[in-house]
């Protein structure tokens, strides 16, 4: 059985480029962590809800690998879904495409399972099997 993939989409606005008309490198980082909180959100499990059960995610590796630039008023779907979810870890695989489905970004980021005083904690059970249905074997560098 496949994984399941998120689709979240972004419309690119003029405070995300450079005077060169196209992204600017460091916005994805945010386009992701969006991704992600509207990917707990559709679990039914948002990031404040574990903060506020002493759960976080901090990032504690990230990449990224661009492919094609992003330009103002392009609509961006962002696709997000899981390559680690094991004790403490969780580690989330991306990939944004344009409208005219061009490839613009491949990334990854990794993240632990901490208390709030950044404590390693095992991953919540209901967490991770909310999560399951979006994993795919860590080997799979690609889109599921």
């Amino acid at each position: 059985m496949a994984a399941q993939v998120f689709r979240h989409y972004h419309r690119v606005s003029y405070a995300d480029c450079t005077l060169g008309n196209h992204v600017y490198y460091g916005q994805y980082l945010e386009f992701l962590e969006q991704t992600r909180g509207e990917f707990f959100r559709h679990l039914g499990a948002p990031f404040l809800r574990w903060q506020q059960q002493d759960t976080i995610f901090p990032v504690v590796e990230c990449r990224l690998c661009y492919k094609a630039p992003a330009r103002y008023d392009e609509l961006l779907a962002i696709e997000v879904w899981l390559t680690t979810l094991e004790k403490v870890r969780i580690n989330f695989a991306y990939r944004i495409i344009n409208e005219a489905q061009r490839e613009i970004l491949e990334a990854s980021t990794f993240h632990v399972c901490t208390l709030l005083d950044e404590k390693p904690k095992r991953l919540p059970p209901e967490l991770s099997r909310l999560l399951q249905p979006y994993l795919v074997c860590s080997d799979v560098s690609v889109q599921p």
